[in-house]
C-alpha cells in the first residue's frame, strides 16, 4: 500500500497567508510573488540568502566534465553550471526531527 504524497504548493502558501493575515487573495499572491522574485534576483546576482532558523540559499558552481550518454555510451562534454542549493538551518532541522510533540506549529 502506497502513502499519498503530501505537499504544500504555492497556492496553499498563498491561501495560508490570505487566511492568517486577513488579506485578499490578490494581496497574498502579490506578497508571495515579491518574496520569490526577490529571492530569484538575489540568486541570479550570486548573492546568498539567509533566513535565520530556517536555512540559507546559495549557488553552487560545478566545473565542466566529460560524461557518458547512458543510452549510447558516447562521451559527452557537460558544460560548467551554477545550481541553487538550500542548506537547512539548525532550528528547522531540529523541529522536523522532533515532530509535533516538542514544537508548537502555528496552523493557518
Amino acid at each position: 500500500m502506497f502513502l499519498k504524497e503530501r505537499r504544500m504548493t504555492k497556492a496553499d502558501l498563498i491561501a495560508a497567508i490570505e487566511k492568517q493575515a486577513n488579506l485578499t487573495h490578490k494581496q497574498a499572491e502579490s506578497i508571495i510573488n515579491i518574496c520569490f522574485d526577490s529571492m530569484i534576483k538575489s540568486l541570479y546576482n550570486d548573492e546568498r540568502i539567509e533566513i535565520r532558523g530556517f536555512g540559507s540559499f546559495a549557488n553552487r558552481n560545478y566545473k565542466a566534465y566529460e560524461g557518458r550518454n547512458p543510452k549510447t555510451g558516447k562521451v559527452v562534454k557537460v558544460p560548467p553550471k551554477k545550481v541553487p542549493f538550500f542548506k537547512v538551518g539548525k532550528e528547522l532541522r531540529e523541529m522536523v526531527d522532533a515532530g509535533k510533540d516538542k514544537y508548537v506549529i502555528r496552523e493557518a
